[in-house]
């Protein structure tokens, strides 16, 4: 009788810790930065960058189409945004199954041709973005402004 106790304490113990590991994803889009700080810095990247819904509603920037549309892009695979002609290297991450994350967000804003040359292992790799965010604090918030903007993404994975 003990040892079927045993038994099922440790299954049901399993299976609690499956759950707890497998529900972990959910809170993978938890952000460090503050979306309202971050609509002002995302002012600057607005001269490129829009944010615009399924509907074509310009959620933020003015419409710009230098850079490509920013809603969803949380646990979007990077370069594969359908209306928008990336660059080699950024199309090349994202075939590697790469998906956005924020802290690959706040690294790549930083200084997006470092970023794409230590993720491709190419030091031939660059971003066509020229504009950078060296404040990691500047980028959590762009990054919880952009995410507070879109529906809530699949749980990324890199």
């Amino acid at each position: 009788m003990l040892n079927r106790r045993r038994a099922i304490l440790l299954k049901l113990a399993t299976f609690a810790l499956t759950g707890a590991l497998l529900a972990a994803p959910a809170f993978a889009q938890e952000v460090i930065g503050n979306a309202e700080a971050g609509a002002k810095v995302f002012a600057k990247c607005q001269t490129c960058h829009t944010v615009a819904n399924e509907a074509g509603e310009v959620l933020a920037g003015k419409g710009a189409k230098t850079g490509p549309n920013l809603y969803g892009i949380a646990g979007r695979k990077a370069g594969s945004y359908p209306e928008f002609k990336y660059g080699a290297s950024l199309v090349a991450l994202g075939e590697s199954g790469f998906v956005w994350d924020e802290a690959s967000f706040v690294e790549y804003v930083n200084d997006p041709s470092k970023f794409l040359k230590a993720k491709l292992n190419d030091p031939k790799a660059k971003g066509n973005m020229s504009f950078k965010l060296p404040k990691e604090e500047d980028a959590q918030n762009v990054w919880a402004y952009l995410v507070s903007l879109a529906p809530a993404a699949a749980p990324a994975s890199n």
